[in-house]
């Protein structure tokens, strides 16, 4: 028989062994539950890219939103949150403690922007839009868009990516980075451009880029959807004569201070996308077209109009002939000018 003999070393070592661990626990618990005295039942704070915990919480100690920075800084490693504020806006919702703070810092997604590009826009216009609803920086968006190794990633088969950001609302972090930015927009882009469509263009005998270039003219000439497949229609009559396109968007496209009203001189800059000085398409797109510009670019209306002008209300009178054409063009220029009498 073997007798056990009572050790009260043991027994005191694990009790302190105890008070120790439940001690540590309950300062774990008043560090990561310290109330830090957060004010505001709503506030926004901005967290810059690449700011590590002690910038963090310098600029929630700046913003009043935490008192003791210290403790901050240790209820986060307690949590293991080092490495987990992510830069961008955030909305913090009756956070006062530190784990309320923390939590909605690591938990809560930084706020989105909504940024709506039109069809239409250039990417000139895109990147003034970026930089003022997001901040991010406009140039470097616009290099972005002729960066040859982005152009071949994306199977862009031009020297810009003019014609292939598609139009859409999107929501993107403030200061999202520019690339991330074009990548969405290129895929949006491959995401409308189906195979079934490629196969319409294969039919036509046009390439991508040739069904793109037409939509972006398209795109600047058309306020109504259901014009869209008749001036593409007029469009492709013209090409199949080898008339020049005469289409003014190309005009727009290429003068500094558009859009305006095109003058004489305008139609005589030289330029390879000057569709009144050269026949065919230009070179490559003039805007960012959205679906209906793309699908009218391949499936035109069947018609025999070979030209078109603005009546003065956002449609346009189409002709046959070049007499019925300058006789609309007539039309249209008394209504301008009873339209300035009248202002």
């Amino acid at each position: 028989m073997t007798i056990q003999y009572f050790n009260p070393g043991k027994r005191l070592i694990g009790v302190v062994l105890a008070f120790f661990l439940i001690s540590l626990l309950a300062f774990f618990l008043l560090i990561i539950n310290w109330p830090q005295g957060n004010p505001y039942t709503l506030i926004k704070v901005q967290i810059p890219k690449g700011s590590n915990v002690s910038d963090v919480s310098r600029i929630l100690k700046q913003n009043n939103i935490i008192n003791n920075e210290k403790v901050f800084k240790i209820a986060v490693w307690i949590l293991g949150n080092e490495k987990k504020f992510p830069a961008g806006s955030y909305t913090l919702n009756s956070a006062t403690s530190n784990y309320q703070i923390i939590d909605q810092f690591v938990h809560g997604a930084p706020n989105l922007k909504r940024v709506t590009i039109l069809e239409g826009w250039k990417i000139d216009e895109i990147a003034n839009e970026l930089e003022r609803v997001l901040g991010c920086d406009g140039d470097d968006f616009i290099n972005l868009c002729s960066n040859n190794d982005l152009l071949k990633k994306w199977n862009i088969n031009h020297d810009s990516f003019e014609g292939f950001l598609f139009p859409n609302t999107y929501f993107f972090h403030e200061d999202e980075d520019p690339e991330k930015i074009l990548s969405v927009m290129v895929s949006e882009y491959h995401k409308c451009m189906t195979d079934s469509m490629k196969n319409r263009a294969d039919i036509l005998g046009m390439s991508e880029i040739e069904v793109i270039t037409l939509a972006s003219i398209i795109e600047g000439e058309a306020l109504y959807d259901e014009e869209r497949p008749i001036i593409s229609g007029v469009y492709h009559n013209r090409l199949k004569k080898g008339m020049k396109l005469q289409a003014d968007p190309t005009i727009q496209f290429i003068i500094d201070d558009g859009p305006r009203r095109l003058l004489n001189p305008d139609l005589k800059i030289e330029s390879p996308y000057n569709t009144y000085l050269n026949k065919g398409l230009p070179p490559g797109p003039i805007n960012n077209p959205g679906k209906e510009s793309i699908l009218a670019a391949l499936f035109p209306k069947d018609n025999d109009f070979l030209y078109f002008v603005a009546r003065g209300d956002g449609y346009h009178t189409f002709s046959r002939t070049e007499k019925e054409h300058n006789r609309a063009k007539k039309k249209f220029q008394k209504v301008r000018r009873n339209a300035k009498k009248n202002k």
